[in-house]
Parts: structure tokens; C-alpha cells; sequence
């Protein structure tokens, strides 16, 4: 195939089609019409000699051809969005750059409105795509080019991944004022007692309390599980739930009825940590925005 015959913004509309799956929706993220969308799909559909999309009542389902294409289609645009916007260009205050991070809402509490209110003075054109996505993935989007940063803590990861201290932190037990166990030290029984509100997507949970009490043959009495950090609070303060948190979440709340103890057992300190890809280590831009991220994480702990 030779390239100068071939318009390159077909891969864009192929991108949009793989996304959204939907002609109409396809249009409006590549910025164009409905009719011009169905004639450049057309036009794919000659270029790679394939039907690539079939209509269902879910909406265009990509052919295995598509699928084969996709990812190397999209990975293609990222590099070449990259080339756009070169590292060597970046000035902060008139970029336009859409940095996309993963974290948690329970990180985002933590490092969210500091990263903003400097964005907000130093590079009002800069945006933040975040997305809370299960840690174990986290890697491969980091790899793949879909993530810049990944904000966790101890995420297995080969050469490729590196990564920068944020926060110290550790776990802690909490429970609403007025809680029966409250006051007075907070023993192994009592904590087994009680029952527990559990967020289930996050491994703090099961790291740091489940898996220690699960080596002494012990578990939880687990209530509910809750997809969400910030929905603890509100279900701690209107029930007799306890609830396993890290403690520079927990602190955030101590002035909105909420108490935080020590565990019961052993719970070593973590370590949360920004992740990204060796491909950006000399970037300006990711160093920048990298550095703005870490120094929201050292004014909250001031």
C-alpha cells in the first residue's frame, strides 16, 4: 500500500468508530457530519478491504479485523499527538495539554483541589482527564499509552514503569462520634464484633486488614461493600459501622463527627506513589505536571 495515496485522517475516524461504536456519536467526537462519517467509513471499509463495523441493535460491532486494528490504530495517534505536541515546545502558562491520571477518589480528596488551584494560576489551559480505574490495570494503561500517570501504592511493575514518593500513610479504624467503641482503647474483640463497612474495589482493604487477620485464621464481619471512598463517611456517621481507611483520608472528617483509631494488630505504613512510562522521563511536559503533583502532595502535609 502506498501511504501518499492514503488520506491518514481515515485513522482518526476509525479511532472514533472503535470508541463510540455508534456512526452519530463517532461524528461528533471527530467533529463532523453524520452523512461525511458514513462516507469515510465507506472509505475504510474499501482501504482495508473489510466490512470492519456491522450494524446491531447495540449499535456497530467492530468485525475481527477491526478488532485485530485497533489497538495499533490507536496507539499510531498517540504517538503522533505526541510528535504535535513536543516537549521542547511546552510552556505551561499557554499550554492547552489533557494530562490523563488514575486515582482513586479517595487520592483525589487528598491531592485533587491543590493540583487544580495551581493549574488554576500557573497554566489555566492545562486540563485533567481523571479516571479511577482497578490498580492491576493500571500498568498496562501506563504501557499502552492510555494513562500518564498512575497515582496507587505498591503496583507490580517491570523496567519500563517508574515512579516518584508522594505520601506516607497507614490504615486506621473509623467510626462515628458517640460510637460505643469510641472510647477506650480498641481491642482485637471489639473490632471483630463490630460490623464492618468495606470498599470493595480498593486493595487497601484487603492488604492491610483482611489478608493480616485472614494469617491468623480471624476475619471481619462485613456489613456492606461500597464502590467509593467518599461514601464512607456519611455511612459511618449514621450507623454503628466500622470502617478500615487510610488515615490521611480519615483526618479530613475528624471535624464532621467522624473518629479514627489505631488498628488492633500490626499495619505497616504505605507509600503512595505517582507511576508513569520511561518514554515520558525526559518529556518537559510530564516532568512539569509530574512536579506540580508532588508539590500538591507536600503542601498537604503541611
Amino acid at each position: 500500500m502506498n501511504l501518499r495515496s492514503v488520506d491518514l485522517n481515515l485513522l482518526v475516524i476509525f479511532d472514533a468508530l472503535m470508541l463510540e461504536r455508534h456512526v452519530t456519536r463517532a461524528a461528533a467526537r471527530a467533529a463532523m457530519s453524520q452523512p461525511a462519517m458514513s462516507n469515510a467509513l465507506t472509505r475504510l471499509r474499501a482501504l482495508f478491504k473489510d466490512e470492519l463495523f456491522v450494524r446491531t441493535a447495540q449499535g456497530m460491532e467492530p468485525t475481527p479485523r477491526a478488532l485485530e486494528l485497533g489497538e495499533s490504530v490507536h496507539q499510531i495517534l498517540l504517538q503522533a499527538e505526541r510528535l504535535m505536541h513536543s516537549a521542547a515546545l511546552f510552556e505551561p502558562a499557554t499550554s492547552e495539554r489533557a494530562f490523563t491520571i488514575r486515582m482513586s477518589d479517595l487520592v483525589g480528596t487528598l491531592l485533587l483541589p491543590g493540583c487544580m488551584h495551581r493549574l488554576a494560576s500557573l497554566a489555566p489551559g492545562i486540563s485533567l482527564d481523571v479516571l479511577h480505574i482497578a490498580p492491576e490495570r493500571s500498568i498496562r494503561a501506563l504501557e499502552e499509552g492510555q494513562l500518564d500517570f498512575a497515582v496507587s501504592f505498591e503496583l507490580a511493575h517491570g523496567r519500563s514503569i517508574r515512579s516518584e514518593s508522594l505520601l506516607p500513610d497507614k490504615m486506621v479504624c473509623a467510626m462515628r462520634e458517640g460510637h460505643p467503641l469510641s472510647k477506650g482503647r480498641l481491642t482485637l474483640r471489639r473490632f471483630l464484633d463490630a460490623r464492618h463497612l468495606r470498599v470493595a474495589m480498593s486493595p487497601t482493604d484487603l492488604r492491610f486488614v483482611d489478608s493480616k487477620l485472614a494469617m491468623r485464621g480471624l476475619s471481619r464481619k462485613i456489613a456492606v461493600n461500597v464502590p467509593q471512598w467518599l461514601l464512607v463517611p456519611e455511612m459511618l456517621r449514621q450507623t454503628d459501622f466500622l470502617g478500615v481507611v487510610s488515615e490521611r483520608f480519615g483526618n479530613r472528617f475528624t471535624s464532621q463527627g467522624i473518629v479514627c483509631k489505631p488498628l488492633p494488630f500490626e499495619s505497616p505504613e504505605f507509600e503512595w506513589r505517582i507511576y508513569y512510562h520511561h518514554r515520558n522521563a525526559h518529556s518537559k511536559a510530564h516532568f512539569w505536571m509530574m512536579q506540580l503533583i508532588i508539590d500538591a502532595a507536600a503542601a498537604s502535609l503541611r
